[in-house]
């Protein structure tokens, strides 16, 4: 019997209800080897406590059960984790003392060190500070990150953004903090259609001049760098930037939009990955990027395609909210109990935005178990007032 179900339709077309029946062939399950020819970060999110008081402003309360569980789902597939990460909303409900209780119970689960995990500068309260001041908050996140023997990604910072008067405030901080790792980072560009209050990062409204003041730091501190995370969802940009990248330092891909053929490359070089829909699309994922190991590109291809316009959904403006798209889909597959989320983000997306997030994850192959999928969905329209 066809699953089928009635959603809001488009609110700018006829508005209403229409009826739905899902059309998408699950990608197969299974555990999968981490992909040879690239290195594939998720970055995760976290399950709320239901019982907890996760209302705006108050700490966050986690259902660690839940949310190590859905770091251990992506180890089987093969993926990496990038913790405490943005996906996992740092700055948007994930206040600093769960962030580092998230970093060291993760940590001491991943299978070969198959984690990276943000430090900034979050334990900052809001307002004016010193370079000095955000050099040592990145200093005790990073020794957080170092005591828990993981990867650190040197997350932008929105306090150094505020103290920053130049490029040149930008290189006393990182040459500093460079200079004091005891292995290499991977820097951190996140765009402004991300997080605001990083508009001008690097120094400079301009991405070329900003792109400059990235490639003098690395140049001068290679040996420091693993890579960089860039995400300003301009595949042009990226290139270009990686392009200028020191052999041996790495491009990871954080462009949401355009990610199968960054991942891909030009046949000279390529972008890894660390990538928040990654955490919604994982088994979509796995199974690209083990027929790019296996030089089937038409595969790649074939099950990459279909994501893009659900990426593309679940990022839309504004893009910060998209946090809210990763935690649907994980409990829409059955990885939380609830919709639920730290800081009562579930709130950041309207019930017309979920329903074409539902019928593109369906379109996708992302549903992983289709009639939980629309049992939850209608579950989530009967509370809105909707009987589906």
């Amino acid at each position: 019997m066809a699953l089928e179900l009635r959603l809001p339709a488009d609110p700018t077309a006829s508005g209403g209800l229409e009826k739905y029946r899902l059309i998408g062939q699950p990608v197969a399950q299974g555990t999968y080897s981490p992909a040879s020819s690239r290195l594939a970060f998720a970055a995760a999110h976290v399950v709320a406590d239901p019982l907890g008081d996760n209302s705006p402003g108050a700490p966050a309360v986690i259902d660690w059960e839940h949310t190590l569980e859905f770091r251990r789902h992506l180890w089987s597939l093969g993926l990496s984790v990038a913790e405490a990460m943005d996906t996992a909303q740092r700055g948007m409900g994930l206040d600093w003392k769960a962030t580092q209780e998230l970093i060291r119970r993760s940590a001491a689960e991943a299978p070969d060190g198959r984690i990276a995990v943000g430090a900034g500068t979050d334990q900052l309260a809001p307002g004016k500070h010193s370079l000095e001041d955000v050099i040592s908050a990145y200093e005790e996140q990073l020794a957080v990150a170092e005591a828990a023997e993981a990867q650190p990604i040197m997350m932008a910072s929105r306090a150094l953004c505020a103290a920053a008067e130049s490029p040149d405030d930008y290189r006393k901080v990182y040459d500093r903090l460079l200079t004091q790792s005891t292995r290499p980072v991977i820097l951190h560009w996140l765009g402004s259609m991300f997080d605001p209050a990083l508009e001008g990062y690097w120094g400079s409204a301009s991405v070329d001049a900003a792109a400059d003041t990235v490639v003098e730091l690395i140049n001068d501190n290679v040996s420091k760098v693993d890579g960089i995370k860039i995400s300003l969802l301009d595949a042009s940009k990226e290139v270009a930037l990686r392009n200028r990248l020191p052999e041996g330092v790495r491009l990871y891909t954080g462009d949401d939009f355009n990610y199968p053929e960054l991942i891909r490359g030009d046949g000279e070089r390529h972008s890894d990955a660390l990538l928040g829909i990654f955490a919604a699309i994982a088994p979509a994922a796995a199974a690209a990027l083990k027929a790019l190991d296996e030089g089937d590109l038409e595969t790649y291809e074939k099950v990459f395609a279909p994501t893009v316009p659900l990426a593309r959904q679940i990022f839309s403006a504004p893009t910060y909210y998209y946090k809210t798209g990763i935690a649907f889909l994980a409990w829409l597959n059955g990885f939380q109990p609830g919709f639920t989320m730290v800081g009562g983000l579930q709130t950041g997306r309207s019930l017309p935005h979920l329903a074409d997030t539902f019928r593109l994850a369906d379109q996708a192959g992302v549903l992983t178990n289709p009639e939980l999928a629309v049992d939850r969905f209608r579950q989530l329209l009967r509370v809105s007032g909707i009987d589906a």
